[in-house]
């Protein structure tokens, strides 16, 4: 299972292999800006940037190897020879379409379990609570950088598989309709877990049952002896017939992996997890409720993976750090803690939040910045503002609200009478506004789409320990 001659000839025959100077081992990048020594340059042709225009740049920082296109073989007329015979150079008609073959053919060497998280809230904590149990366990495992979770980030990432891995472990998401089953056959998942239904994407796919569909499109290049996991709580999930054995997750008695006895008692979470006939009493150092829906799909996948059931309980319980996720960072000169949620934002994720909010129990005076929802819709998107409005009349302990965008001029117009707001623009505008309620100790939640670059927000009032480590104090 090298990347080598045979392999190149076998995925390749009408392509043109210049140099043959093959990398040991090679990872492949698309970015020059990040490309580490060693790897494979892909030129992709995209809507604002063509990665042929960087080709020098990714061989000056050690690209050890390049894949261009045929109408772009000028290129290599402007490197010298002998640096060419240095190097790995591949010429096809169609990068990105070599990328996913690529990718294809080298996901097709490996029979150990491939494992795919998607769903509309959760896939990055699940994906990292499973790559967590199974360092707990033992078990050597790759598990997809980041949120590379595009058809693309899935083609890279599989290019990372080796022969000493047990299990691989991939995120997978969408924007466009028929997005994932495209991933799918590409990836060939083993197993998959759809952890939820949500408002997300609605301009592009519509309708929650149109959601839901996509989502499941995870299964199907399943074989009959593939397992799939769900949360059993949604009949848009549950309802449905499937092919093959599923794994149901969540709090009714149906569910093979369940959580009974919720409580939140300070800032940790008790509850009792079932899997299948086995209880175990489990503490979570963690006030987000989303979080136990997340540790139940992760346990799904882990008993799957037959990692035995005391591996799985100790491992839940361990806090883990996931950037941008409900995540409680040191706010600079003592000013308090500021929770950073700024991945992403659709009506469920808010309301889980606020409400998570409110639940924490604090002297501070309680601040949220809360921007957009992207991706409802222009039709959708007034009413599912508007409720988040109505929603924060139930964080009565919220002492100043701060909204950032445009959409979310229909919050303001179901607030709470007596809570005061604040409106900007932009995150820049945000930051001074901030500046001037923070008189005080404060607890401060930031929470919106990607789009509004809130992160930057986060960035400017949090600490770091060094740079690129931002300054925790809980864990998720």
């Amino acid at each position: 299972m090298n990347f080598d001659k045979e392999f190149i000839s076998r995925v390749f025959p009408n392509d043109v292999l210049v140099s043959d100077v093959i990398p040991h081992n090679p990872s492949f990048s698309i970015d020059s800006r990040t490309i580490q020594k060693g790897d494979i340059f892909v030129a992709l042709q995209g809507c604002v940037h063509d990665g042929h225009d960087f080709v020098y740049d990714a061989i000056k920082k050690g690209a050890a190897g390049i894949i261009i296109q045929h109408d772009r073989r000028d290129l290599l007329s402007k490197i010298p020879k002998e640096q060419i015979q240095t190097l790995f150079v591949l010429v096809v008609y169609d990068t990105l379409q070599a990328l996913f073959e690529c990718a294809r053919a080298w996901r097709a060497q490996f029979s150990y379990p491939v494992v795919a998280v998607t769903g509309s809230l959760g896939k990055t904590s699940t994906k990292e609570r499973i790559s967590h149990i199974l360092k707990e366990y033992g078990m050597p495992h790759l598990v997809s950088r980041a949120n590379q979770n595009t058809r693309i980030g899935v083609a890279l990432n599989i290019l990372r598989m080796r022969t000493e891995h047990h299990a691989a472990i991939y995120e997978v998401a969408t924007g466009n309709r028929g997005d994932i089953a495209l991933i799918a056959d590409i990836l060939r998942p083993t197993t998959a877990v759809v952890t939820s239904i949500g408002h997300q994407h609605m301009e592009e796919l519509g309708s929650l049952q149109d959601i839901a569909h996509e989502k499941r499109s995870i299964f199907k290049y399943f074989s009959e002896d593939s397992i799939g996991v769900i949360c059993g709580d949604q009949a848009l999930l549950s309802s449905v017939s499937y092919g093959h054995p599923m794994i149901k997750f969540g709090s009714k008695s149906t569910n093979q992996i369940q959580m009974r006895k919720v409580s939140i008692v300070g800032d940790t979470i008790h509850f009792v997890l079932k899997i299948y006939q086995e209880k175990y009493t489990i503490t979570l150092k963690q006030t987000h409720e989303g979080t136990i829906q997340n540790v139940l799909a992760a346990t799904a996948i882990a008993h799957i993976l037959q990692v035995p059931n005391d591996v799985i309980v100790k491992a839940i319980q361990k806090p883990i750090s996931i950037p941008g996720r409900f995540e409680y960072c040191t706010m600079k000169n003592n000013k308090g803690i500021l929770i950073n949620d700024t991945y992403n934002a659709n009506p469920e994720g808010v309301k889980v939040a606020l409400a998570t909010l409110e639940n924490i129990e604090s002297t501070a005076k309680k601040i949220v910045v809360l921007g957009d929802m992207k991706g409802l819709g222009r039709h959708y998107a007034p009413f599912w503002h508007r409720q988040i409005g109505r929603f924060l009349r139930k964080v009565q302990s919220l002492k100043k609200l701060i909204l950032v965008g445009t959409d979310v001029q229909w919050t303001k117009k179901t607030l709470p009478m007596e809570l005061p707001v604040s409106m900007v623009g932009s995150w820049q505008e945000a930051v001074e506004v901030l500046k001037k309620d923070l008189d005080t100790e404060a607890l401060v939640l930031v929470k919106g789409s990607r789009s509004l670059h809130l992160e930057n927000l986060v960035n400017e009032f949090t600490v770091f320990d060094q740079p690129g480590e931002r300054k925790q104090v809980w864990h998720q």
